[in-house]
């Protein structure tokens, strides 16, 4: 039995959280002197790769895997997605079974990993749509390949990124929903009438509402405003100061709420890396700018991001004047809907959690974390 203080983000009062076995088993007042804040963990529904570590390069192995999730553990994130980007059939499957390996070997990758997002193959291939996803690894919705991803990891796709312009699109996402898994819009340049036909067969969210598409886009209808109007999609957002200008990220969440909006980092492997030309797996040539913003080179289009969830965090309480609490529900309880109801404190929960005090630029600056009750420092190695 242990015991960790810090103040609770919902009330701003002090707490002492006591822990047995990795969970919470209870909840008291603490000690007003308390001055760092104690969330549940950070839940990240989109990570490419982080520090060097990266998902989607050629020959991922497990020991890559198990990395990642230390380097993103120290940032506040205790439960995410390793997401993969559009690829053969061959290496797809390849990578899969690596982050199942490392999950079999490794107890903090498998709890940490939650799952695999696969944003793609199922895309759109026009320019602008397709983002940073080669034109050529992208074909129609395919129930037999993807039984074929769960066979080669175990089940581990929980969410699949779709373009609902394909004919396959509804029969498609209709057969994951009946898997148990997640579907989310995306990377596409389907109507209107198209995104209406995804959600009534079960698709749930929007990928990184506001990116992956067509450059310009016509003023309306768009498939943005479609998005932003249909109470049945949740909207994923990117608040890195890049994706998604400020008065954008403003009217987005405004538009759905706070219960239907979710942030995402989209990390990849080149965060904390000085800037210059890189070649990468995901993008291919790309460029990383000193104000952290990552390009395809030679485009005006984004090819990843490189900030870390808890920058978003930092970015919509700047921006819209947010409470702690809510813009914490954002990056927690939220996505946690979709991986199991992680990211909530609370009594019988996993003991997930981190201690972070707010930096005078805004930021979130962590000083712990820990996952079942095992602090960071512990995990390492």
């Amino acid at each position: 039995m242990r015991t960790i203080a810090g103040r609770d983000p919902r009330t701003g009062r002090p707490i002492e959280v006591t822990i047995e076995d990795g969970r919470i088993s209870s909840i008291r007042d603490g000690d007003e002197t308390e001055t760092a804040w104690l969330s549940a963990g950070l839940v990240d529904l989109q990570i490419n790769g982080y520090a060097g570590c990266d998902l989607n390069a050629e020959g991922l192995t497990p020991e890559t895997v198990v990395e990642l999730t230390r380097r993103v553990l120290a940032t506040g994130v205790t439960t995410f997605l390793a997401t993969l980007i559009s690829a053969p059939e061959k290496r797809i499957v390849e990578v899969l079974a690596a982050i199942a390996e490392a999950r079999s070997r490794d107890s903090v990758a498998e709890h940490m990993v939650a799952g695999v997002h696969m944003e793609g193959p199922h895309l759109s291939g026009q320019d602008g749509s397709r983002g940073a996803h080669s034109r050529e690894f992208l074909r129609p919705p395919s129930l037999e390949e993807f039984d074929r991803w769960q066979a080669s990891s175990g089940g581990l796709v929980k969410m699949v990124t779709v373009s609902p312009h394909f004919s396959e699109a509804p029969p498609y996402i209709a057969g994951l929903r009946a898997r148990g898994v997640h579907v989310s819009i995306g990377h596409t340049h389907c109507s209107a009438e198209e995104i209406r036909a995804a959600a009534a067969a079960g698709a749930e969210l929007s990928t990184h509402l506001g990116n992956g598409l067509a450059d310009p886009l016509p003023r309306h209808p768009n498939l943005i405003w479609a998005q932003l109007a249909e109470d049945r999609l949740t909207a994923m957002l990117i608040a890195d100061g890049h994706h998604l200008p400020d008065d954008t990220l403003t009217v987005m969440l405004r538009a759905k709420g706070l219960e239907r909006s979710i942030l995402v980092s989209d990390a990849v492997a080149l965060a904390g890396m000085p800037p210059g030309r890189y070649r990468a797996a995901v993008g291919g040539d790309v460029e990383l700018s000193a104000d952290g913003s990552l390009g395809l080179a030679g485009t005006r289009f984004l090819a990843g991001a490189t900030k870390p969830l808890k920058s978003g965090v930092a970015q919509v309480m700047r921006v819209m004047g947010t409470p702690l609490w809510d813009a914490l529900r954002l990056a927690t309880a939220n996505p946690g809907r979709f991986v199991g109801g992680r990211g909530i404190l609370r009594v019988g929960a996993d003991a997930d959690l981190f201690r972070f005090h707010i930096g005078g630029s805004g930021e979130l600056d962590v000083e712990s974390t820990m996952i079942q009750g095992q602090e960071e420092q512990s995990l390492v190695g």
